[in-house]
């Protein structure tokens, strides 16, 4: 009976593992699939739009793709409100390039670690000179 119900256990883990493995290659592949879409849009006034990464949900029918932009605040809010104007058409065209079951609804979110990051090195550097200068 133990053995039927360990091995049970570890074809449940095999299967969790797989799907993790799955959901982890299908994010990458939006991303780059993704990024490719917004290059065409050619949207202008927005800064330089990069797409950091993608998480899509183990259902497919939802993802969120993480996007920097070099430029200002204004730029910043340009683009992501040009994304969220033209998601459906980056949907579309996501959905001719990959198939897929469901094609993921898009959402576009501001990645801030490069500021978060830029924050703490900064804090770290008045950290430094408070202490080199007692």
């Amino acid at each position: 009976m133990s053995q039927v119900a360990s091995r049970h256990c570890i074809t449940a883990f095999a299967i969790i593992i797989m799907n993790n493995r799955r959901i982890q290659r299908v994010s990458e592949l939006a991303k780059q699939e993704v990024s490719v879409v917004i290059q065409e849009l050619n949207l202008t006034n927005c800064g330089l739009i990069t797409v950091t990464s993608a998480e899509i949900s183990a259902d497919l029918k939802d993802g969120r793709v993480y996007i920097s932009v070099i430029g200002t605040g204004e730029q910043q809010q340009r683009a992501l409100g040009e994304l969220d104007r033209l998601h459906s058409r980056i949907q579309h065209e996501l959905s001719r390039r990959v198939t897929l079951k469901y094609t993921p609804r898009l959402k576009f979110v501001l990645d801030e670690t490069e500021s978060h990051a830029q924050r703490i090195e900064h804090l770290l550097d008045e950290l430094d000179d408070t202490h080199g200068a007692a």
